[in-house]
């Protein structure tokens, strides 16, 4: 059976899936496999016991609130306080002990382990909750008459029992729903590389053999359409690749004979022999999902702490009640007893720990929604938190920074022809070629309502470029090696303007007509029309802005340049960009990854907080702590706006629940009876915990119109 491990613990092993006995979070598997589907048993559980738990909470809460919302409760009126508090006890005890029977489990568990948490202190307030209001409906004489209503009823709090159950539901679903789409990353990922390989034997014949039996130094076949199977070099034929999975870049890659392949990466029109050098886990592949799924692991600090302080809160709760009970039994009025212990459950009732677990959840629901109508999307609390202390911004270029499309950009004949003309000799040629940037050509030229002509006698040279007949004329196309060998070099002047558009980024290619050269095309990935703005947004927040892209360093720079970016890393492989991110926070920074491709997942797993454009890879996005819908890097200045409102509000929020606390605590436990002779029983108790989730609620829904 696989072996699964606590997010927040690594230490907690155990064959299965279960709870953490440390801090009641559900465990994960250590290894994610591809031939092994995830396991949704927790999520569908928890969905399913709080839906059941939601429906009954609806009439408990018509039940219990009426007499609120009414001047005299006419359902009461009808059925009368009895059956009334009996229907209660019937409708919430499936709600605590079927629908919150997993959380007991944990709050339990967390007792036996010296290792109080959260559910330490949702298992408190919903037994006592629970329990008081059970004894209060079925031995009500056991309550002395100073805790009786007008009409000598003692009050029940099923409702705040029900209700604290149900919210902790569906608290686990939405942190259950996030790490499994991290996971659903990772078998992506792992879906990248084919099932199979097609092995050349010696004497010429093939096998498809499983992926498992390829070793080093077999030599495969790789046909059209296939996804390469292992990491090695072209030994036989030549083809275009795409390898967008590695470099982010959009257009296909040409290979022949003594070229590195990589597996996982997409054969797009071409047949060739590869030799197998890197297999199983040695591949790049298996690097990249390894690298991610030890990021996706690891976990802020922060966390940590969260537990420390809850621990205490647990702890000092208890000891009120219990220095409440001891100082009522021993120096309180008759009954001694019976005080002690009513107001030892009015602290506990009070202290309830509804309010404060409504503090972070509010917030965090108000500022996503808000957040999503901005085109922002959070992975989860953790990514709203930690982009507040960002320092550093690592920003890919292609599909980040640029649309990730490259267009035609310049046409200029050098000859007698005219410009439309060249554009139509050069797109008809191209309409039937592989070549990386035809499909730019071809589409600039319709663009311009011109259509390209049929191509007779169509040859191909890798890495050089195309030549064939169009009406009669010989055309190519290609770099200037390839003019040379054709006889068609162009001169000195025409090579000057072709490099200066290169310093803008462009990719030149000159058109020779009948053995002249007849002039150039450049096309150019350009930068989105907001890309400028938002850097200068980002810049002005106080960000340091760095591009770190596959991109060879004139081109990168070149863009840099246009988006007055000081640091530029070039040339950056997926390993390269994840020891990017663990340089800068090595040196202390809190780092965010901007990106789009399969080949920037590890870095944005890795990262602080890694965030995703919506337009790149799905890949992408399923790692990422934050994806902008729109591909718009203004979405990050937005992000990190609701990011310091929310942080704000959930501090304010806080503040009101322990503010609560502080206050309701000691007056919960009598302080105020020596000299005024008050007490807050668990009536009112539990309309001060019911007033503080009232207020931690109001003061979150104040987000829906913060200005981001």
């Amino acid at each position: 059976m696989a072996l699964y491990t606590c997010p927040m613990h690594p230490e907690v092993r155990q064959e299965g899936p279960g709870s953490c006995p440390k801090c009641g979070m559900a465990l994960e598997p250590l290894e994610i496999r591809r031939d092994e589907p995830a396991d949704d048993s927790e999520l569908r559980d928890m969905t399913r016991r709080c839906i059941v738990a939601g429906a009954l909470m609806v009439p408990l809460f018509v039940l219990s609130m009426g007499h609120m919302v009414f001047h005299g409760d006419p359902l009461e009126a009808l059925i009368g306080t009895g059956t009334r508090l009996w229907l209660e006890l019937l409708l919430c005890t499936p709600v605590v002990l079927w629908a919150g029977w997993p959380l007991l489990v944990r709050g339990v568990a967390s007792v036996r382990s010296m290792q109080p948490n959260m559910f330490t202190l949702v298992g408190l307030g919903v037994v006592v909750a629970y329990a008081y209001s059970v004894a209060a409906v079925v031995a009500p004489g056991v309550f002395p008459d100073g805790f009786r209503d007008a009409e000598g009823h003692v009050a029940v709090y099923f409702e705040a029992a029900g209700m604290i159950v149900t919210l902790v539901l569906l608290g686990q679903i939405l942190e259950l729903r996030a790490r499994a789409r991290t996971g659903d990353a990772v078998r992506a990922l792992l879906e990248l590389a084919p099932e199979t390989a097609r092995r050349v034997s010696d004497d010429g014949s093939e096998e498809e053999v499983p992926l498992c039996h390829v070793s080093k130094g077999d030599r495969l076949r790789v046909r059209p359409g296939d996804r390469i199977p292992v990491d090695g070099h072209v030994d036989d034929g030549s083809s275009t690749v795409d390898e967008s999975m590695i470099r982010g870049e959009p257009t296909p890659v040409e290979k022949s004979a003594g070229d590195a392949v990589v597996g996982g990466t997409w054969n797009k029109n071409g047949t060739f022999v590869m030799i197998a050098e890197r297999v199983g886990d040695d591949t790049l592949l298996s690097q990249i999902v390894a690298r991610v799924t030890e990021a996706r692991r690891s976990r802020a600090p922060v966390q940590r702490l969260v537990d420390r302080v809850a621990a205490w809160f647990v702890s000092g709760v208890i000891a009120c009640a219990a220095v409440t009970f001891v100082v009522w039994a021993a120096v309180g009025p008759e009954p001694r007893l019976a005080y002690a212990l009513v107001n030892a459950v009015a602290v506990l009732i009070i202290a309830c720990p509804c309010a404060l677990g409504l503090a972070t959840p509010m917030s965090i629901l108000f500022a996503t929604g808000l957040a999503a109508q901005r085109g922002v999307l959070f992975r989860d609390a953790e990514a709203i938190e930690t982009l507040r202390d960002v320092t550093v911004l690592l920003v890919d270029k292609t599909g980040t920074l640029t649309r990730g499309e490259p267009t035609l950009t310049h046409v200029e004949a050098t000859s007698d022809l005219d410009e439309s003309e060249l554009l139509r000799l050069a797109a008809s040629v191209e309409a039937v070629s592989e070549h990386p940037l035809a499909a730019s050509i071809v589409a600039g030229a319709k663009e311009r309502s011109i259509e390209p002509a049929s191509v007779e006698d169509f040859e191909s040279s890798t890495g050089r470029g195309v030549r064939g007949t169009v009406d009669g004329r010989r055309v190519a196309l290609g770099n200037a090696d390839w003019m040379e060998k054709l006889d068609a070099a162009p001169d000195d002047a025409v090579r000057a303007k072709a490099a200066k558009l290169r310093e803008n980024a462009a990719t030149v290619m000159f058109v020779a007509v009948d053995g002249r050269i007849a002039g150039f095309v450049a096309a150019k990935d350009p930068v989105k029309e907001t890309t400028p703005h938002a850097i200068e947004d980002l810049r002005a927040s106080g960000l340091r802005i760095v591009m770190v892209t596959g991109d060879g360093q004139e081109t990168a720079r070149a863009v840099a340049d246009e988006l007055g970016i000081d640091e530029v890393i070039a040339d950056a492989l997926p390993e390269d960009k994840l020891e990017t991110v663990e340089r800068y926070q090595s040196d202390g920074e809190v780092v965010a990854m901007a990106g789009d491709g399969i080949n920037d997942s590890p870095a944005l797993a890795k990262a602080n907080v890694g965030i995703a454009m919506g337009t790149g890879t799905d890949i992408a996005m399923e790692t990422a702590a934050v994806t902008l819908l729109e591909g718009d890097l203004r979405g990050i200045a937005r992000a990190r706006s609701m990011s310091l409102a929310t942080m704000r509000n959930i501090r304010q929020n806080l503040v009101l629940a322990f503010g609560y606390n502080a206050l309701g605590i000691p007056i919960a436990a009598g302080v105020l009876y020596p000299a005024t002779g008050w007490l807050l029983g668990p009536m009112i108790a539990a309309a001060a915990m019911s007033l503080s989730s009232v207020s931690v609620i109001v003061n979150a829904s104040r987000l829906r119109h913060a200005d981001v």
